[in-house]
């Protein structure tokens, strides 16, 4: 006798892939929302760097991080999103400014090139004194290409060989200098005055004397 046969398996639908424009829409606002979310993250960013400079200018580049999230009205959290560490904030901090001087330097083409190169310096000395500690981190990433300033030294390095080199081709500036030398003697006046005897002219006579050593005889 033939063995009887069974109910036929049933065999389970396919899966059906939605294509895009079958899927459900995406809730009303969700555009908006994230859009406002990013507008509220560059916002908190934007008032770290602001804390944070106020902070450095105050205490120094060791300043509290907690201090930092108070001044800027947001939590430990929300900083240390943004800036996982201290040397991460120093870096945003110093290169936000060192990308303005890099973008308002003198146009030599207009101005006699080592007067150019002269206002830049003193520019660049006044910045890197308004931080505690500022001049010898300068130092340090110009000695070691991997320290925590390499990006923003790479722009001052930038900027000052372009306006070097422009002294250097009309004849005005030595040529036996590069901008290595050129930014540690400008960060060592920085340095040293901050720890000398208080004397409002001395950063201008020291970088006078820069200058006159700088000029082709």
């Amino acid at each position: 006798m033939a063995a009887r046969r069974g109910p036929a398996a049933r065999t389970a639908p396919a899966a059906v892939t939605a294509t895009p424009s079958a899927q459900a829409p995406a809730p009303a606002g969700t555009t908006t929302a994230r859009r406002g979310a990013r507008a509220d993250a560059r916002r908190n960013y934007d008032r770290l760097l602001a804390a944070a400079t106020e902070a450095f200018r105050e205490h120094g580049t060791e300043a509290s991080l907690d201090g930092i999230a108070q001044r800027a009205n947001v939590g430990n959290a929300t900083l240390y999103r943004h800036f996982p560490t201290r040397e991460a904030l120093i870096e945003a901090v110093v290169r936000e400014r060192f990308e303005q001087l890099a973008a308002n330097e003198p146009d030599p083409a207009s101005t006699d090139p080592a007067e150019a190169l002269g206002i830049w310096l003193r520019e660049f000395v006044a910045y890197t004194q308004s931080f505690q500690v500022l001049p010898g981190s300068v130092l340090a990433s110009l000695r070691e290409p991997t320290g925590p300033l390499q990006n923003s030294c790479s722009i001052i390095q930038a900027a000052a060989t372009r306006l070097l080199t422009e002294a250097q081709r009309t004849g005005a500036v030595r040529s036996d200098v590069n901008a290595i030398d050129l930014l540690i003697q400008a960060t060592g006046i920085a340095w040293a005055t901050d720890r000398g005897p208080a004397d409002p002219n001395r950063v201008e006579r020291l970088l006078t004397l820069l200058m006159d050593g700088l000029r082709q005889r």
